[in-house]
């Protein structure tokens, strides 16, 4: 009767070891990967004109038009290729996202007040 009672409460730590298992799964695999899918289709929905983007195929280049399924990028002056927005692995710089650098302040020139020595 004693090995009857310690049996039945074995079969409770395997159950709990898979679901405790399929928790880290989910916070160590598919959590990440969906913040990461996420975030590439915001960045292939901001798309703009001007912008220089990397494909997935290792091509630079510049955004020159945009619509809902494509990004038709240049080259090469004069060079225009059109690719699905899916294909744009990464934007190296947005339109207007690096400032133009500002002028250098007047800088005024002080005279010394020693006088140099006269032979």
């Amino acid at each position: 009767m004693l090995a009857a009672q310690s049996s039945g409460g074995g079969g409770f730590l395997p159950l709990l070891m898979i679901v405790l298992l399929f928790g880290v799964m989910y916070f160590m695999m598919i959590r990440p990967q969906q913040k990461r899918r996420r975030e590439a289709q915001q960045m292939q929905s901001t798309l703009g004109a001007g912008s220089e983007v990397v494909t997935i195929g290792g091509l630079y280049g510049t955004v020159v038009e945009t619509d809902t399924e494509t990004v038709t990028l240049e080259a090469a002056p004069g060079v225009h290729v059109r690719y699905a927005r899916q294909a744009v692995a990464r934007v190296i710089s947005a339109k207007n996202e690096v400032p133009e650098p500002a002028e250098a302040p007047e800088v005024e020139t002080i005279k010394s007040p020693v006088e140099p020595a006269k032979d």
